[in-house]
């Protein structure tokens, strides 16, 4: 008796890692239906001199190759608009944020509230067996427990952003991508002549002319003092929003370089040091913590923890600071350079995605 055939969704945001990742799916068998996600775009100007840009990850060149590729491989194609979603949960989120002088993590909340929110959601509305992507994240089960673990190609590997998944979502999801090499994607698509879009990716998909115009544009900002460490007045600042904890670029202050160390917000003070020593702690403090798991581990907890995407991960001593392990305190073994109130720090054990939260 043949086994009924398991539908999967999977998101297509037009690039190779999403198209071969459908193909694979299909060829292993899968009822495979395409969809693409309409994100936040800035509205247009009639200014010459505004820099309005079509949001990077739903651009129409994008969706135009993700409804190709899809044509391609004879797959169900379907667009859903989470455009006013997309600008309340993560747009919003990052200008509040950047308002309140921290570097918030806009890609992690975009993968909670709608990658692996709204299009859950969908999925499960839709009946789907599953829900697939094309990140470089590999998924076990082990003891009745699904568990994140770095891809193969840990060049690309994106468990940093996926700290927030949880276990009804785990059990649901499939990375086609995780165990296999960035070079070999590429030679999956070249023999399949799939045709993706081959574009250039930004930090930000909906600020592409940048962080600092965007904040510039959409928040009031309010000049300042920049001071050393003694209190000493240096200079002024535009605004704190524009400013991140080890920024050495587009500080007005002569004498150089100098780096961000701390801003004072009610005070309204951007401090500064050309002593890179200044940057560097031992320990720091975690909010909005989550287990991967479900549930917290046995503390103190030793991990190693990335506090960036870009960062290599250092080990370190875990605490909880409340019963609910929802707030931690994180002591490293060596101090690390420039932790960043709004960032995501993440915790692995090995290859194993344990956990992370929001640095304080």
């Amino acid at each position: 008796m043949n086994k009924p055939v398991k539908k999967v969704i999977i998101a297509m945001s037009g690039g190779v890692d999403s198209s071969v990742s459908a193909a694979l799916l299909k060829k292993q068998g899968f009822e495979v239906e395409g969809v693409f996600m309409k994100f936040w775009s800035e509205p247009e100007s009639k200014d010459p001199e505004s820099v309005c840009r079509q949001n990077l990850c739903c651009s129409k060149e994008a969706e135009e190759a993700a409804r190709q590729v899809a044509e391609k491989l004879g797959i169900p194609f379907k667009v859903l608009d989470f455009s006013r979603e997309f600008k309340k949960e993560v747009v919003d989120y990052f200008l509040a944020e950047q308002k309140k002088g921290r570097t918030p993590n806009p890609c992690v909340v975009c993968n909670k509230k709608i990658k692996f929110g709204l299009l859950f959601d969908y999925a499960q509305k839709m009946k789907a067996d599953f829900l697939a992507s094309g990140h470089y994240v590999d998924k076990i089960k082990s003891k009745g427990v699904f568990k994140i673990k770095k891809a193969k190609d840990q060049s690309k590997d994106q468990t940093y952003f996926l700290y927030r998944l949880n276990q009804k979502q785990l059990s649901k999801l499939i990375f086609p991508a995780g165990d296999i090499l960035k070079e070999d994607i590429y030679k999956i698509a070249k023999k399949l002549k799939l045709p993706y879009w081959r574009a250039e990716s930004f930090d930000l998909c909906f600020a592409r002319s940048g962080a600092e115009s965007f904040v510039k544009k959409y928040l009031k900002l309010v000049p300042g003092e920049i001071r050393n460490l003694d209190g000493e007045i240096l200079g002024r600042h535009e605004g704190l929003a524009i400013y991140t904890i080890g920024q050495r670029k587009r500080i007005p202050v002569a004498q150089g370089p100098w780096r961000v160390v701390k801003k004072d917000e009610r005070k309204n003070i951007l401090f500064v040091s050309n002593d890179e020593k200044d940057l560097y702690s031992s320990e720091l403090k975690m909010a909005r913590v989550n287990w991967t798991s479900g549930q917290a581990p046995e503390f103190p907890l030793r991990a190693d923890v990335k506090i960036r995407y870009k960062s290599k991960p250092a080990r370190a001593m875990i605490e909880p600071i409340d019963k609910s392990a929802k707030k931690l305190k994180v002591k490293f073994s060596k101090p690390q350079f420039a932790a960043t109130p709004g960032q995501s720090a993440v915790f692995y054990k090995g290859k194993e995605l344990l956990g992370g939260g929001v640095i304080e």
